[in-house]
């Protein structure tokens, strides 16, 4: 235990002697939590829409007003021809297209029916199926209103109509902030904890001072402990820090126990920190040990379900979610902070880290050789 209290010692003077160290572990939080929340959001806004009006009729710009007025669409041109709607989409000035045909409204009127014609640019696949997705309902929406207004009033025996009501349960108000702020903690404390344990031993192997340490009686659990438990506490420092700023930002409050949510991240900083630990006694440089964590760290971070739900992955990406320690705290944070899930109900989860935490740390105590 003495050797191991010097090792701690030495470990915080020279976290704290690195500006650089310090800057990060402050900036980190601060610039992603002010930035991207504001930017990573699942709704589609400001879809640049072309409208080929070939009807001039008052249901036609009816349409096109409550088209704009949804706040989703921008109307970027209203050109005369499909033809030069389309150069609009060829020149990026355009997403969607929507021609409505001449006699748009005498169709409906006479016919009780009327076709429109919808063109996305797929480009971007996203824009195009969120945008054409939002477009038809606003079409729906705009069809039946015009079939309740020209339908005669019954005397009796009304028509049966069904009313759904919807609820939207822990996120009421379908606020995305609510579902990417606790996402992005967990990239940030990720990023935090396995770079900066990536880079310790492989920065003792350049600077030399790993053959003094090799030399003396150090036993290596010693040396992996004095390594891991410095970037563990700064780990659950800028933890807190996030979660300040996210209930002054954002008025983000954590449903379940703070207890709950520093337990699994104690759990799972360990996990995170034994992968960086291994990568680091495994590299022979700085270059190779960034290399090698930002390679497992986007893998581990497109596979986590923070930007594509994990359920509509196909089977063989959701068989590698299950050895990935970034999916499980992304899936516990959003529980204890949205749903209030208790340390029961996330007893599975929490399991499972611990089990990434002993396989992780012991390969890297097992990794490490006392040689020069």
């Amino acid at each position: 235990m003495r050797t191991l209290r010097f090792i701690l010692q030495k470990e915080f003077k020279q976290i704290f002697r690195n500006p650089a160290i310090l800057r990060i572990i402050l900036a980190m939080p601060v610039s992603q939590l002010f930035i991207l929340p504001w930017a990573a959001d699942y709704e589609t806004k400001g879809i640049n829409l072309s409208v080929v009006d070939q009807d001039h009729s008052p249901v036609s710009s009816r349409l096109l007003s409550k088209i704009t007025a949804s706040g989703y669409f921008k109307l970027a041109s209203y050109p005369s021809s499909y033809r030069a709607a389309a150069a609009e989409v060829e020149k990026n000035q355009a997403d969607i297209i929507l021609q409505i045909p001449a006699h748009f409204e005498k169709d409906l009127v006479r016919q009780q029916q009327a076709s429109l014609f919808l063109a996305a640019n797929s480009i971007n696949g996203t824009k195009a199926v969120l945008g054409s997705a939002y477009l038809q309902s606003i079409l729906a929406d705009y069809n039946n209103q015009l079939r309740q207004e020209w339908t005669p009033f019954p005397r009796m025996n009304a028509e049966a109509r069904i009313q759904v009501l919807s609820a939207n349960w822990y996120n009421p108000r379908m606020n995305y902030r609510f579902f990417m702020v606790p996402g992005i903690l967990v990239v940030l404390v990720t990023m935090i904890g396995c770079f900066l344990a990536a880079m310790n031993i492989v920065r003792e192997k350049e600077i030399g001072t790993i053959e003094q340490i090799n030399v003396t009686p150090i036993r290596k659990h010693h040396f992996i402990i004095g390594k891991l438990v410095p970037f563990w506490v700064i780990g659950l420092v800028v933890l807190s820090i996030g979660m300040f700023i996210s209930w002054a930002l954002y008025g983000i409050v954590p449903a379940g126990s703070f207890l709950t949510i520093y337990l699994f991240s104690g759990v799972y900083l360990l996990a995170i920190l034994g992968l960086g630990l291994l990568v680091s006694t495994v590299c022979s440089t700085q270059q190779q040990a960034m290399l090698v964590s930002f390679f497992l760290l986007m893998t581990f971070i497109l596979l986590g379900g923070l930007f594509t739900p994990i359920e509509s992955m196909p089977n063989w990406a959701r068989w590698l979610t299950r050895a990935n320690p970034v999916a499980y705290f992304i899936d516990v944070t959003r529980r204890v902070i949205l749903k209030g899930s208790s340390l029961r109900d996330i007893m599975p989860q929490l399991l499972t880290m611990l089990g990434f935490a002993v396989l992780l740390n012991g390969w890297a105590v097992l990794s490490y050789r006392k040689t020069a």
